[in-house]
């Protein structure tokens, strides 16, 4: 469900992914977008705080000068002794109570502000217990609708109430409900104890809104934001101009690199201007044009070596028949003639055999070279085409003492190829593989699975040395130069067989080392015209030293915890006596003759049983 999660998540982003992998212009401007925003965000915030802090300062030195003001009247008028009595006397004690007092003196002190503040005016222990024995104002008294006890932290409050001198703070006025109730306003809140005219404690806060100082804040960060906005969208259309100027010509040269691999090599790029640009366009187009001309003069060398195989192949068949007609006759009458002429009228019937093959293995390759191979594909089974390779390669493997093997032959092994070319690369490798074999066996195995089918020739013989692998497809190459070709073999064997497996979208590879033999597998796809994954054969066998290396030390550790667990049973368990020795009894060797990979298990036998067997195959 995960995996399927997943799959499905990505589907719909893999577009993006593609265009994201393959557009550097897109990835350019995209990093310059992230880079400049990330930059003004940078500078955004810090210009932000540097402008709030500065507001913020003012504010409270200014709101600070203005409380200490206040705070400076309101003793006063509670220390102003009483001395008019009469209707007037609003600013004196005569007549008034606290209560009385406070209010006017609440109105008094909001009246200068012109709201650029509010006064609240809050009894002692107002909020909290009220303590044993306390006297003064109760209740709270607030001007403009303010709500007191909710616009005045609890923290303010308490600061004031349990310390001397003035406290601020910043919080929100909150308005009284009713028909034009404001909306809650950010503030600053300085408060301090004083003493009315009765000289009881009571606390008195100067709330001043910040109304102005946010709309401030409010209109530096618009106009960040819009300039900051422009900035980026400016940075990223010349990121977008810049790397255009760049790119263009580069993905022009990349278009134009891609037709001449196409075979367009008349391709070339438009330089205009003296930079840096215009001189890659000129070396650009410098190295196309003499690769163009390496490239034809190739073709044209290629194309003479072509006719010149063609035609001399071709050339040559008419004195060859001739050649053979006369050495036809001269062999038939040999018996006419001396030891030594008959001995040469032999060698020469011989090496007219070996010029014939040598030239129609040359006109095979010249039509490889010239594209003329075609393939007549058909589905067959690769048992019988091995069938008549066997059959046709039993003189030379008699005559070598090498028994010829066939593995993986119990199923059908169907595939659509031609079978002609199936069966001379199969031919080429068994009798490749009987001639260096050394008289030992050659097996031939044969399986099938997915979309490929595979048939390997493995040999016992010489081996090949590491390199010769890749080398030993080359044409007239020959591992041992002084090694005589027993079976009139042209050296074009191997490299018209590779003609022929590419021809079928096929593999022909090879293996070796030296003194262990070698192995050459043919991998060709079940249907025609259809890829290959992979091959279900090997290309290294199992009985190379390498793998039976490796098997040995599994074994050996296998055998190695096999003994530990029976030490630590033994050790678990009661004792137990050993068991006493058959009589006669032998160690069972392994046996070294045994092929792993043919569907059986290598099992040890007792080494008379293995001379019995040995005796019945004849070997």
């Amino acid at each position: 469900m995960l995996r399927l999660f997943v799959r499905l998540v990505r589907r719909p982003l893999l577009p993006a992914v593609r265009l994201w992998r393959r557009n550097i212009q897109l990835r350019v401007v995209a990093a310059t977008l992230l880079i400049s925003l990330s930059v003004v965000l940078a500078l955004g915030f810090v210009v932000i705080a540097q402008v709030s802090k500065g507001l913020l300062d003012a504010k409270e030195e200014a709101a600070q000068s203005q409380a200490a003001g206040g705070f400076a009247v309101a003793q006063e008028k509670a220390n102003t002794p009483a001395t008019v009595d009469g209707p007037d006397a609003t600013d004196n004690k005569v007549g008034r109570d606290a209560s009385t007092w406070m209010n006017s003196l609440v109105k008094q002190l909001a009246s200068g502000g012109q709201t650029a503040f509010e006064v609240v005016a809050l009894g002692a222990g107002t909020g909290e217990q009220p303590q044993p024995g306390a006297q003064g104002v109760r209740g709270a008294r607030a001007s403009g609708n303010v709500d007191p006890t909710a616009s005045v932290p609890l923290s303010l409050r308490r600061a004031v109430n349990h310390a001397t001198g003035t406290f601020k703070t910043f919080s929100e006025i909150r308005y009284t409900s009713g028909a034009d109730q404001k909306e809650p306003e950010p503030a600053l809140v300085v408060g301090k104890r004083l003493t009315d005219i009765n000289g009881d404690p009571y606390d008195l806060y100067y709330l001043f809104p910040l109304t102005q100082e946010e709309e401030s804040l409010n209109l530096v960060k618009s106009t960040i934001a819009t300039a900051g906005l422009f900035v980026v969208v400016l940075l990223s259309g010349i990121a977008w101009l810049v790397v255009r100027q760049v790119v263009s010509p580069v993905r022009m040269a990349a278009g134009i690199a891609e037709r001449l691999s196409a075979g367009r090599l008349q391709e070339r790029m438009k330089v205009t201007g003296e930079d840096d640009i215009a001189r890659l366009g000129e070396a650009f187009n410098k190295m196309a044009q003499n690769l163009q001309n390496k490239i034809q003069q190739l073709e044209e060398l290629s194309r003479m070596q072509r006719r010149f195989v063609s035609d001399v192949s071709h050339e040559l068949r008419t004195p060859l028949t001739t050649v053979r007609m006369a050495a036809d006759v001269i062999h038939d009458a040999r018996v006419d003639f001396d030891p030594v002429t008959a001995r040469s009228a032999e060698l020469l019937a011989g090496q007219l055999d070996r010029f014939e093959s040598l030239l129609a293995d040359l006109l095979e390759i010249s039509r490889f070279d010239a594209g003329a191979a075609a393939l007549e594909a058909e589905p067959i089974d690769l048992r019988e085409v091995v069938g008549r390779v066997i059959d046709g390669a039993e003189p030379l493997a008699e005559h070598k003492g090498t028994r010829i093997r066939v593995l993986g032959d119990s199923q059908p092994v169907i595939a659509e190829a031609d079978s002609r070319r199936v069966e001379r690369v199969l031919r080429n490798l068994v009798v490749n593989a009987v001639e260096h074999g050394e008289g030992r066996d050659v097996v031939v195995r044969l399986a099938s699975a997915g979309g490929a089918v595979a048939v390997a020739v493995r040999d016992y013989g010489v081996g090949l040395k590491p390199g010769e692998a890749t080398r030993v497809f080359n044409r007239f190459w020959r591992a041992d130069p002084a090694r005589a070709r027993t079976t009139g073999g042209t050296g074009l064997g191997l490299s018209i067989a590779v003609e022929d497996a590419r021809l079928h979208g096929g593999w022909l590879q090879a293996w070796g080392e030296p003194g262990g033999g070698s192995q050459f597998r043919l991998t060709l796809p079940r249907t025609a015209d259809e890829p290959l994954r992979g091959s279900p054969i090997p290309l290294e066998p199992e009985d190379s030293r390498a793998n039976r290396a490796r098997a040995a030390a599994d074994a050996a550790a296998a055998s190695d915890s096999a003994a530990e667990r029976q030490t630590a049973d033994a050790g678990d368990r009661s004792p137990i006596p050993p068991r006493s020795p058959v009589a006669g009894a032998m160690s069972v060797p392994a046996d070294p003759t045994a092929l792993p990979g043919n569907g059986a298990r290598v099992v040890a036998r007792p080494a008379e049983q293995a001379q019995q067997e040995d005796r019945a195959d004849g070997r």
